[in-house]
């Protein structure tokens, strides 16, 4: 296997496996720190906000242009970037609400399980694993596709990425560890749903790279930057913003836009 696949693909696997942090974050504490986690989504929404606009759509746009006259390159790129938001609203839309992480974003863990029934609960998890694996598999092209273009750029992604996936891996855990109380079935669940990650990126990799063209590649990463920014806006800010009081999401963003910001320059002196 060329190293470069291996290299996206290993990225792509970590950020995927992220979901089991979560997981075992959540056996070791009752509530989450929501401080932590609003600073910690804040930051990541940052990161892929910045990503998208300063790094992500120039580079597509740029590769639009190697076939196209700048204009166009312009117009397509902006058009992919819509679509790519419009593929995850209709992702959305066919998952079951209660289960969307992208819906429920409350990130407090359940104290009171004594009360719901054991059923209900289990259903919850695997819905929730399921909506989350169902978000993963396009987020895994993206992320594997742009570390195989600029590794310093991709495993960038893959970093905020894994950070959004820490509080998903605690959305299927907990409501399956109070079903089942086994520590290991809420694991397996949770570990698996991360899996779709790496899953995406390999199948579409294989559907996709006998059509690779610079021209093919900028509209795939004018669609990733769409990715980004809607799982920025619709995911990682309401999941901060409900997680803490005062403008501890803003700082994130602006921590995140900054960090993203002052790496990307010192990577290119």
């Amino acid at each position: 296997m060329d190293n470069a696949v291996l290299l996206a693909f290993l990225v792509t696997l970590g950020a995927g496996l992220a979901t089991g942090i979560g997981s075992t974050i959540a056996f070791f504490a009752k509530t989450t720190n929501k401080s932590f986690f609003a600073v910690s989504m804040g930051f990541s929404a940052g990161v892929m906000i910045y990503l998208s606009f300063a790094e992500i759509l120039p580079k597509a746009t740029g590769y639009i242009g190697s076939e196209v006259d700048p204009v166009e390159a312009s117009a397509l790129a902006a058009g992919s970037l819509i679509a790519g938001m419009v593929l995850m609203a209709i992702i959305d839309a066919f998952v079951p609400s209660g289960a969307n992480p992208h819906e429920n974003t409350s990130v407090e863990l359940l104290e009171s399980p004594e009360h719901r029934e054991q059923k209900r609960l289990m259903q919850i998890g695997v819905f929730v694993a399921l909506a989350i694996a169902i978000h993963n598999f396009p987020e895994g092209l993206a992320t594997f596709l742009l570390v195989l273009d600029d590794p310093q750029l991709g495993i960038a992604l893959a970093i905020a990425v894994a950070m959004h996936n820490i509080p998903e891996g605690i959305a299927v855990s907990v409501p399956v560890y109070y079903a089942t109380k086994s520590r290991l079935k809420a694991f397996r669940l949770s570990f698996l749903s991360g899996l779709a990650e790496p899953a995406g990126a390999v199948i579409g990799y294989l559907l996709l790279a006998q059509f690779l063209s610079d021209f093919v590649l900028g509209i795939i990463f004018a669609m990733v930057a769409g990715v980004m920014v809607f799982l920025a806006i619709d995911t990682l800010l309401p999941t901060a913003k409900n997680s803490s009081r005062g403008h501890l999401t803003v700082y994130g963003v602006m921590a995140g836009m900054s960090v993203m910001a002052l790496s990307l320059v010192l990577l290119k002196l």
